[in-house]
Parts: structure tokens; C-alpha cells; sequence
């Protein structure tokens, strides 16, 4: 009994944790967390920069050594407690508590993280009395942790992803017209710019609108072809700036907070999702944050997709009932499935953090994935033989008139 005792005090220690680790300050403690981080990190960056001034150093070099010293033990601390709690991630807890680790400390962000502090013990313990004066550069992957704790760089990111193959497009027409520029140019006066890579240096200067100065044409031939290259410049070049700003601002329309990795992998539903069908749900994914006492849904609406709780706790007014749900759990999959309109009224009781998948969208999820489309019915099954089996009673010939396609025997739920 004692031995249970513990483990569950355990559990329970690091669930709560994983909230203010991974939680993306969702939580005060999460959120006071992810602010600390922030300044200790751009402090960091500050100690490393101010640190090569060499007055400056030489007054402060106590300093300046206590303070990373610090930060580093605090830096490790923290990627040991990610690497701790990240097996409350249902698709980690799976492989294992080593091998599941392991999947998890090779992630780019876990990466980055070792990174920052690794290079520090390097330099102290394995090559000590040695100038290492390059290590400090290694430092400077701090700066890196800043992702992490910016949703708008996280966003930026997946804006630059999702708009990768255009702007790969965009890259191989610079890359392009920078070479036939080039060749052209080199044709056209191959005493000035003796090879086509010369020209080429030319060519990359002008279109970006740098013009260093040190070779330029001067046959009224190159001249009058440099200014065709200086007018083509300013659309190329701005061609993927206006990618990169649409797709961003997309981005920000679509999402009111960042959906993570980690958000998705501890839905129950998607526990046993491999990583890239993890990946593949959250780009199809809405989101919104709810204030307290929003109305998400409404009776009588119209289904319009299905509903994730990231954080927070929702209240389901059935019409004999009432119905709370939680972190973790979802709703408005048996008004897709059995096509009706709701029945019920959800109501955000705390600060929630919603994950939402279109009706047409989940639609197509489920006929890719089976064994999702298996769970999903077989949750909407278990919640009308349980919890939400009266709804079938309450049908009223209204419900019938404004949606003629229901059938008698559907059931009209959340």
C-alpha cells in the first residue's frame, strides 16, 4: 500500500510538471514559467555579446562566469524535468520509458536545448586550462530556446513550412536569372566580367539592390541591360517576402494559440497515432481560446465540426442534464456522424484552449485513417448507451421540420 501510495504520489507530481513544462502557459505557473525562461534566455544572449567586449569583460569576468554558471544549472534542470515528464504523452508512454525518451530527446526543440548547456560541462570538466573561446559561440543556441516560448515564431514557422514548396519555387528563379544575368552579361562585355561566376557575383548584387560598387558595366550595352536587371530585382525579390507575410498572416487568422505536438499527442483519441499522423491532424486543426461563460455551441446549430479541450473545463446543457467535460476530451462527433443538428449547449466554465476540426475536414480524416474512424464511432457508441442516451428522446417535431434529412432513429447530440 505504501509503495502505491508513492507511485501515485509520483504520477501526480509529474502530471502537474508536465503542466507547467509543456503546458505553453496555459496555467499561471505555466505562464510565470515561460516569462522567466524568456528573460534568463535573452540575458543569456546579452552575457555572451557584452562578454567579447574586452573592458567590459575584464571588470565583469566574475560576473559573467557566476551568471552562466547559473544559467546552465538551470538550463539542465529543465531539459531533465522535459525528459522526465514527457511520458505523459500517451504516443511517448507507449515505447517505453527509455526508448520512448529517446524518441523525445531527439526532437529539433530537445536538441536545441542540450545544446545551450552541453558545450559548457564540455569546456569545464573534459578540456579544462584549454582556450575554448569558440564554445561561447555554442552559447549563443540559447537564443534558440526563444522558439519554444514564442507562439509567434512557432507560427511563423509553420507558415514558412506550409509555403515551402513556393517559396522553393521563388528560389530557383532568382537562382535562375541570376545565372542567365550572368551568361548575358559575360556576352556582353567579357573584358569587365571575365568568367560567367564573376558575372554571376554581378548579377546577385544588382538583384537584391545591394550594388557594392566593386565591378559594374560600362559599355552603354551592359549599362542599359544592368537596369533591365536592377527593374526585374525589385519584383523578384519581393516576390517571396509577399509569400512568407500572406502565409503568416493566414496563419494568424486561422489559429487564436498555438496547437502543439504535445497537445494533440495527450487527447486519449489520438494516444495511439504514430508521430506523422500526429502531424497530419494538426494541420487540419482550428483552434480558439475561450474566456469563461462563452457559448461555443448552441442548440439547434448546425454541426459544424468536431471539438478538442486542450485546457480548461466545458459544460454540455442537455435538455434533462447537464454534462462536464475536461482537458483531454472531445465532443460533436455523433452530430457529424448521424448528420443532425446539435442538441445540446456548450459552455466554457474557465479559460479553455479549443482544438476544432471542420466537418469536411474530419470527414476526410476518418476515411484515411480506419482505425480512427473505429474509436471515434465506437466513443459516440459508448456516450449513447451512457451519459447522453436520453437525447434520443428529446427529437422534437421542430428538430424534424428544420432538418428533414434526419432520420427518426438519429440521434441529435453535441
Amino acid at each position: 500500500m505504501k509503495a502505491l501510495s508513492r507511485d501515485t504520489a509520483h504520477g501526480r507530481l509529474r502530471r502537474r510538471l508536465y503542466t507547467v513544462l509543456e503546458a505553453g502557459g496555459s496555467t499561471t505557473a505555466a505562464y510565470v514559467f515561460d516569462q522567466f525562461m524568456v528573460i534568463l534566455i535573452v540575458f543569456n544572449v546579452l552575457a555572451v555579446i557584452l562578454e567579447s567586449v574586452a573592458s567590459i569583460h575584464k571588470e565583469f569576468s566574475h560576473e559573467f562566469f557566476v551568471f552562466d554558471i547559473i544559467s546552465v544549472a538551470i538550463f539542465t534542470v529543465e531539459y531533465i524535468g522535459r525528459l522526465w515528464v514527457s511520458i505523459e504523452i500517451p504516443a511517448i508512454r507507449q515505447r517505453g520509458p527509455f526508448f520512448g525518451r529517446l524518441v523525445f530527446a531527439s526532437r529539433f526543440s530537445m536538441i536545441v536545448d542540450f545544446f545551450a548547456f552541453a558545450p559548457s560541462y564540455l569546456s569545464v570538466f573534459m578540456l579544462a586550462g584549454l582556450d575554448l573561446r569558440v564554445l561561447r559561440v555554442f552559447r549563443l543556441l540559447r537564443f534558440l530556446k526563444l522558439v519554444r516560448y514564442s507562439p509567434a515564431m512557432v507560427t511563423l514557422g509553420r507558415a514558412l513550412y506550409e509555403e515551402r514548396r513556393a517559396l522553393l519555387g521563388a528560389f530557383v528563379l532568382m537562382i535562375g536569372t541570376a545565372i542567365f544575368s550572368g551568361a548575358i552579361m559575360h556576352t556582353i562585355e567579357p573584358q569587365t566580367f571575365e568568367s560567367i561566376p564573376a558575372a554571376m557575383w554581378w548579377a546577385l548584387e544588382t538583384l537584391t539592390t545591394v550594388g557594392y560598387g566593386d565591378v559594374v558595366p560600362v559599355t552603354p550595352p551592359g549599362k542599359m541591360f544592368g537596369a533591365v536587371i536592377m527593374i526585374c530585382g525589385l519584383g523578384l525579390f519581393a516576390l517571396p517576402i509577399g509569400i512568407v507575410a500572406t502565409a503568416f498572416v493566414n496563419e494568424i487568422h486561422r489559429r487564436d494559440f498555438v496547437v502543439t505536438w504535445g497537445m494533440v499527442a495527450r487527447v486519449p483519441l489520438f494516444s495511439t497515432l504514430d508521430a506523422a499522423s500526429i502531424a497530419e491532424v494538426m494541420k487540419i486543426m482550428r483552434t480558439r481560446m475561450l474566456a469563461p461563460g462563452t457559448v461555443l455551441a448552441a442548440r439547434g446549430d448546425d454541426a459544424e465540426g468536431m471539438y478538442f479541450i486542450a485546457d480548461g473545463e466545458m459544460r454540455v446543457d442537455l435538455p434533462r442534464r447537464q454534462i462536464n467535460l475536461g482537458a483531454g476530451e472531445f465532443f460533436g462527433e455523433v452530430a457529424l456522424l448521424k448528420k443532425v443538428r446539435r442538441i445540446g449547449t456548450v459552455t466554457a466554465l474557465t479559460r479553455c484552449h479549443v482544438m476544432i476540426i471542420d466537418a469536411a475536414d474530419f470527414e476526410s480524416l476518418i476515411r484515411r485513417d480506419e482505425n480512427l474512424r473505429t474509436q471515434i464511432l465506437s466513443v459516440a457508441e459508448e456516450r449513447l448507451a451512457g451519459d447522453w442516451a436520453e437525447v434520443t428522446s428529446d427529437v422534437t417535431p421542430e428538430d424534424l421540420e428544420q432538418k428533414p434529412s434526419v432520420r427518426p432513429e438519429g440521434d441529435p447530440v453535441v
